[in-house]
């Protein structure tokens, strides 16, 4: 069983885009829909904008993993910032942090 796994986004994710992906929902959705993770892999998930909102498709990479096999329920997954990634992150129709 995974017990941790570390995720890296872009530094330049908005303050909205960091809320969302610390929700509880986000976090149970990462848990529900990767089997696994390995160190390494990239990946794009979306976060909600709700209905009158632009689409934000986040890039993550797998910096670190503790534990092997399956995730779980009980898998922790914590965030750190990737520099250099040319990133826009916000909700550009309803949020003061949407891309400029």
């Amino acid at each position: 069983m995974i017990t941790r796994v570390v995720l890296s986004h872009p530094d330049e994710l908005s303050t909205w885009g960091r809320q969302q992906i610390s929700t509880t929902h986000f976090l149970a959705w990462l848990r529900r829909t990767h089997e696994t993770f390995e160190e390494g892999d990239r990946f794009e998930e979306f976060a909600d904008v709700g209905c009158c909102g632009d689409a934000l498709h986040i890039p993550f990479v797998v910096e670190n993993v503790e534990g092997s096999g399956a995730v779980t329920r009980e898998t922790d997954i914590e965030y750190v910032e990737r520099t250099g990634c040319d990133f826009e992150g916000g909700w550009a129709v309803q949020s003061r942090a949407g891309p400029s």
